[in-house]
């Protein structure tokens, strides 16, 4: 089984969208989806509560790696697809999951594209499809065989922004096979939409060359949300 894992903060809208796709998008007993919302989301989910194989689990704390953690532990699947609300993964997002898998590998991500045609951000999005200095980024939906995450001991919930590239780096630190699946997921563009290109880029860039620099994570935060507009 694959269990689906969506961290959420008020993401009602996204959810609305994303849910029905991916309860169609299975067979019985083949996968689970979890919302994993944080303590301080305000949505009302209760119709989206009935959606086939989903679930809603009200976190005890707020911040991605907690929220995914906490989701993890409740998880029935033996992989992992730690998939964001405002991403849109393609029909065979399950299948793609399973082969890798059965393929011998014991994690991957997907490649993307934005939801608007600009040159510029095919050009970003072009360089989801191989190994780079962003590669692991949440946006490309990092999935993994449970038994490797806990064993890599989860996300470190110290990251409040960089979990993924953290839990990256004790990847490769630990030689854990990964492919990269070249078929798009859909993600939104709104960022570059309400800040600019440039600035984006530039923000991302400095962000992460100070996280490798080892930047405190709590810093590192407060600098983004001072860089960039949600």
């Amino acid at each position: 089984m694959i269990s689906i894992i969506i961290p959420a903060h008020n993401e009602k809208r996204n959810l609305e969208e994303l849910l029905p796709l991916l309860s169609g998008n299975g067979h019985d007993g083949a996968y689970e989806i979890i919302v994993a919302e944080s303590c301080k989301s305000a949505d009302d989910v209760d119709e989206m509560a009935a959606l086939p194989f989903v679930r809603f689990l009200k976190c005890q704390n707020q911040g991605r790696a907690a929220q995914m953690n906490e989701a993890a532990k409740v998880a029935k699947g033996c992989i992992l697809a730690f998939l964001h609300a405002d991403v849109r993964p393609p029909k065979t997002f399950l299948s793609d999951i399973k082969a890798t898998i059965d393929a011998g590998f014991e994690s991957g991500f997907f490649s993307y594209r934005f939801d608007k045609k600009n040159k510029l951000l095919q050009i970003n999005a072009s360089f989801t499809s191989k190994d780079g200095i962003f590669t692991g980024g949440g946006d490309q939906c990092l999935f993994i065989k449970k038994e490797v995450f806990n064993a890599l001991g989860a996300f470190d919930e110290k990251q409040v922004l960089m979990e993924d590239f953290e839990f990256f780096d004790r990847m490769k630190k630990n030689k854990v096979s990964y492919k990269i699946i070249k078929n798009d997921l859909v993600v939104s563009a709104r960022k570059y939409e309400q800040n600019s290109y440039v600035r984006v880029n530039l923000s991302n860039l400095l962000l992460v060359v100070l996280f490798k620099l080892g930047y405190p994570p709590k810093k590192l935060k407060s600098l983004h949300n001072r860089l960039i507009r949600a």
